[in-house]
């Protein structure tokens, strides 16, 4: 990490700093498009490319499936969506990590974070459970205050309820958070909840992550810290409740 001088960092005392999973703190695509490819062969398709599924990832392991067989020409009707969600996640759970790598710097960001006083959040469209196998196969899910997928809140994001209840779950408070994510349903929610926004340039997304309106840009997790700190400065402190 960059070094910044201790005053930099006090906004982030008290804050709740939230992240997207998949494609920001981790990259899970050659384990999510390998299960892909996997119900793809099962059904006599060709597999797609990694580079080409890639984008398709981020509103969680459903639309993935119907994304990613559309693709291919060979759309999924409605009556057989649930049997190839059930077999993907089946598939997926045992190998939800053999090949997902967290990002550079995540590790370090994440504990300047903790440092300075900031409270940690996953908001996630992957399933709560999955999330916290992922993070704990990896070995850093006792990093995070709360791990909130889209099936422990109140509606997936883009709805800013999920980033909400992500900040409430970590015992935060609204109006001292920042979101951090890849994508346009990351971008969505915290747009909609009045939260600053930090977006990653290598994550998963169609829309290039230039074009979302971030707060700021980051091309690597050594320029997190500073960005968050800077995104809270201008926010308020909370009083204490008497």
């Amino acid at each position: 990490m960059s070094t910044s001088p201790a005053g930099d960092l006090a906004p982030l005392s008290g804050s709740t700093i939230v992240f997207d999973l998949d494609g920001t703190l981790v990259d899970s695509a050659p384990d999510l498009v390998g299960t892909l490819n996997f119900l793809l062969a099962q059904e006599g398709i060709a597999p797609l490319p990694l580079d080409e599924a890639r984008p398709m990832i981020g509103r969680g392991a459903r639309a993935l499936i119907l994304q990613g067989f559309a693709a291919v020409g060979a759309p999924v009707p409605e009556d057989r969506i649930d049997a190839l969600f059930d077999r993907f996640i089946a598939h997926y759970e045992g190998r939800i990590a053999d090949e997902s790598r967290i990002f550079p710097g995540v590790l370090e960001a994440l504990d300047a974070l903790k440092a300075a006083g900031a409270r940690l959040a996953v908001c996630t469209n992957k399933r709560t459970g999955l999330s916290v196998q992922l993070l704990e196969t990896l070995g850093f899910a006792a990093l995070f205050d709360a791990i909130v997928g889209a099936d422990s809140a109140p509606a997936a994001k883009p709805d800013p309820r999920h980033l909400t209840a992500a900040i409430a779950q970590a015992g935060g408070d609204v109006r001292r958070a920042v979101m951090v994510g890849d994508s346009i349903s990351d971008a969505g929610a915290a747009r909609a909840a009045r939260t600053p926004l930090v977006l990653v340039s290598f994550g998963y997304t169609e829309t290039p992550a230039a074009e979302l309106g971030a707060d700021i840009l980051i091309d690597h997790y050594d320029e997190l810290v500073g960005a968050c700190a800077s995104l809270l400065a201008p926010c308020p402190t909370p009083l204490k409740a008497l």
